[in-house]
């Protein structure tokens, strides 16, 4: 026969249809498509999202104008929405399920069938011990039966064929917490997906004494789920009553202006017509409003600052929230007035504790209201060149200029609380009428939450089981002894393991102890080493 005459098996597309499902749904494709998705998210984390932050994404665009495009091109900044990470999502789910049911199934069927039989030759077995005892065979197989099922072995029927012989397995939790632990990986990544199409996000930051109505337009920004209507978003009121914020004055070195409470009084009413109730909020420590949870998660100071024109008529007043820096919250933010002619817009830094540093210029020596002050830059023009969404809390000058005194000086003012100064050139003036805080609040509806939560407890039990069972199978056989009175009978204890188990020969050691402990004090005889040889 020459090489030309061997014909080679053509799979044909079932042949390699069948092959491909095979391969999806083998537990390594199943890690390697979960390590995959882990590496996937990554870029979430590295670089804006536009669901989150449009704001850092069209900055980022302007400043990488080679790198940015390709990024978003290829759905870097809208990672968890993109077709690549959806479709490995996808495919983690069909390989889950794929290797899930018919090992379910497996096991099934193997917890409902009796253990095999006794092998031939026990001496063949990682664990073996051979002794002979002086008691009758049916004594000796009934202990070991009582030995067995103590452990919750399960044994086979005694068989008329094999009468002295005693097969029992153990150990199905493991399988059933390994199969728990892959359904409830599955039940994970489900849920995060039901949450992610019927949860919603939003953010908002509240001064004290605002009243915040939730409605779509009222939220700073908003994440809605693809399937979730603007009808859905849950109509509560809430009213920052007072922001409780202390922190440590005793201390020294790093624990020095460390906070030391953070809490918040709100009252809240689940209908906008409804009873108001008064609660408290803090950080770990949510509310929930007609299943909205509402998180306290940020704080800071907002200058309560009032503009008016040359003829003193107002133009801005209200609490302009500033963002921390640091930890003594040197804070940094904007006020825009576009009702000014042209628009106004002042930016700057407002100090709780304010001190003059000859390096640094103005710093903050502590995160509480000492000595507070307000230190702003003006500027005029267009303060939202060509309708581009900002950030709150900078100011975009790329179409303003910077407002000089007479002397041709950029101006700068630096304000205390109840001080008012008069802008140059009769553009009228700037008063800081107080300080108040302000809070972070995060508004989520996430109905995939508590079933995640629930089946990563039931993936830990699961992997628990997984982790400390061990499969094994137990085998005893009793045999009379050469030339006995029918009193003398050998007995072999032998185990198997699947996988690894240094335990396995303990455990053969006490379920023979434990047949002698049934059967009395009898004389015994070692015969392991004597086989051995």
């Amino acid at each position: 026969m020459t090489d030309s005459s061997i014909r080679q098996p053509v799979l044909g597309p079932r042949g390699w249809a069948r092959w491909g499902w095979r391969q999806l749904t083998s537990m390594r494709t199943a890690l390697v498509l979960l390590m995959l998705l882990a590496l996937a998210a990554i870029p979430g984390s590295v670089w804006p999202q536009r669901g989150i932050d449009p704001v850092r994404v069209r900055e980022y665009l302007d400043e990488n104008p080679a790198v940015g495009p390709w990024l978003d091109r290829f759905g870097f900044f809208d990672v968890y929405a993109s077709p690549w990470f959806a479709s490995i999502y996808l495919l983690l789910m069909i390989s889950l399920v794929g290797c899930i049911v018919p090992r379910t199934g497996q096991h099934w069927r193997a917890v409902r069938a009796q253990p095999p039989r006794t092998p031939r030759f026990l001496a063949r077995l990682p664990e073996h011990r051979r002794v002979e005892l002086e008691a009758e065979p049916e004594r000796v197989l009934a202990a070991a039966r009582e030995a067995l099922g103590r452990r919750r072995f399960r044994i086979r029927a005694a068989e008329d064929d094999r009468p002295h012989e005693v097969a029992a397995e153990g150990g199905y939790l493991r399988e059933t917490g390994n199969l728990v632990f892959h359904i409830s990986l599955l039940g994970i990544i489900v849920f995060v997906g039901v949450g992610h199409l019927w949860g919603w996000r939003g953010e908002v930051i509240l001064a004290e004494g605002e009243t915040f109505t939730s409605t779509v337009s009222r939220y700073d920004t908003l994440q809605p789920g693809p399937w979730v209507g603007e009808d859905q978003i849950q109509p509560f009121v809430l009213t920052l009553d007072e922001l409780d914020v202390q922190f440590e004055t005793e201390a020294s070195g790093s624990q020095f202006g460390a906070p030391r409470k953070f809490r918040a009084a709100v009252s809240t009413a689940e209908d906008p017509d409804g009873p108001v109730v008064r609660q408290e909020l803090a950080v770990n420590h949510p509310l929930n409003l007609g299943g909205t949870s509402v998180y306290l998660l940020g704080n800071g100071y907002a200058p309560v600052v009032t503009v008016r024109d040359a003829a003193g008529n107002v133009l801005y007043s209200q609490a302009t929230p500033f963002l921390p820096q640091d930890d003594f919250y040197a804070s940094t933010g904007a006020v825009k007035v576009p009702a000014a002619e042209p628009d106004l817009g002042l930016t700057g830094a407002f100090l709780p504790t304010l001190r003059f540093d000859e390096e640094l210029g103005p710093v903050s020596d502590f995160p509480g209201l000492v000595s507070p002050g307000l230190v702003l830059t003006v500027y005029e023009g267009d303060l939202f060149p060509e309708g581009r969404p900002q950030s709150v809390y900078s100011l975009d000058v790329t179409a303003m200029e910077q407002v000089l005194t007479d002397e041709g000086e950029p101006t700068r003012l630096l304000l205390r609380p109840g001080e008012t100064i008069e802008l140059p050139g009769g553009r009228g003036s700037v008063t800081l009428d107080g300080v108040v805080r302000w809070g972070g609040l995060v508004m989520r509806e996430d109905p995939g939450r508590v079933p995640v939560l629930v089946s990563a407890f039931v993936m830990l039990a699961g992997l628990t089981a997984m982790l400390a069972v061990r499969r094994r199978r137990v085998f005893v056989r009793v045999t009379p002894a050469a030339g006995g009175d029918g009193r003398h009978t050998g007995v072999e204890v032998a185990g198997l393991a699947k996988g690894s188990d240094p335990s396995l020969g303990a455990l053969v050691d006490e379920v023979l102890e434990d047949i002698r402990e049934q059967l009395g004090p009898v004389r015994e005889t070692d015969l392991t080493t004597e086989d051995s040889r």
